[in-house]
């Protein structure tokens, strides 16, 4: 697996946040978390390495985000 470098922040330096999970997420962990920060920003991590970067985005980024999901517009990557 090729290993991505210097892409995000660490995890344990947003501080104390509450991390979630959609409840589609399937047994083994494969999934992101998500997590609200006080700035207003959302953070972003992969739930295998929750000590590994987390990417933080715009309020606005994760609404355009979501909204491209709902209109099936990253449909053709879960194939």
């Amino acid at each position: 697996m090729h290993q991505i470098e210097d892409n995000g922040i660490p995890a344990d330096q947003l501080g104390s946040v509450t991390w979630r999970k959609s409840s589609a997420s399937n047994p083994s962990g494969d999934c992101i978390e998500v997590a609200a920060l006080d700035s207003g920003a959302v953070a972003v991590r992969n739930s295998r390495d929750p000590e590994g970067p987390a990417l933080v985005y715009t309020r606005a980024e994760i609404a355009a985000f979501v909204a491209g999901a709902k209109d099936g517009e990253f449909d053709d990557l879960t194939a």
